[in-house]
């Protein structure tokens, strides 16, 4: 929901949200504001070199080359995703390069996105509506954690894992956590995504019991409507 207004006082901060049901007010002890990341471009002298930063970034090709091929940018500075594993990989990319080596390019869209936050939350790849824009066959296959075991043991029944499946042969397009362990599911499924597997080929893969990735081979059958634990 949209937060309407921030009022600081000495025993908190008053926030007022609002929401479908309208106006509300909570009172918490801070505030944390993230307003976005920008590059930090300025006073390199960038423009003496020929580089030309846009809309605050500077421009790269696949190995992270400027227009100056001799100069290469990584991190914030070269735009987003604007994510530390992702400023460490095309590092690897850039240093590969620049040795002469043939390093195989970063695949945006199989990159994972985290929030540490409690449940966490973590995604790969296209969202459900994004994938029936680009597809005409797209499977969304569904499993909450309130059926997993392992989840239940720990207390932690709240939150799902769903996948999105799309084109001719169910291939992953897109996959999303929310619940306990969620950061680390997740690459999984970036790396099922890199090897373009299919829901089958999910579904198939026998996973550890009780464990909370149980909830990734569920998810994969019930896009077929095979889920076993429902």
């Amino acid at each position: 929901c949209r937060v309407q207004e921030v009022i600081p006082g000495r025993a908190g901060v008053q926030v007022r949200l609002e929401d479908r049901k309208g106006d509300q007010d909570l009172t918490v002890e801070a505030v944390l504001v993230a307003v976005g990341v920008t590059g930090n471009v300025d006073g390199l002298g960038l423009e003496a070199m020929g580089i030309r930063p846009e809309k605050g970034f500077v421009p790269v090709n696949e190995y992270q080359q400027t227009s100056v091929p001799s100069v290469y940018a990584i991190g914030d500075v070269a735009g987003p995703p604007w994510l530390a594993h992702v400023a460490s990989a095309e590092g690897h990319v850039a240093a590969e390069h620049a040795a002469g080596k043939n390093p195989r390019p970063l695949r945006k869209e199989t990159i994972p996105g985290c929030t540490y936050c409690r449940p966490e939350v973590a995604s790969v790849g296209l969202t459900e509506a994004i994938a029936r824009e680009r597809f005409e066959t797209v499977n969304v296959g569904r499993f909450d954690f309130r059926a997993n075991g392992r989840a239940l043991a720990a207390g932690e029944g709240e939150g799902f894992v769903k996948l999105v499946f799309a084109g001719p042969y169910g291939e992953l397009v897109g996959a999303h956590i929310l619940g306990g362990h969620a950061t680390e599911m997740i690459a999984e499924l970036a790396t099922a995504m890199t090897l373009e597997a299919t829901w089958a080929e999910i579904g198939s893969i026998v996973h550890p019991h009780p464990t909370w990735s149980e909830a990734v081979m569920e998810a994969a059958l019930d896009a077929r409507g095979r889920a076993i634990h429902h």
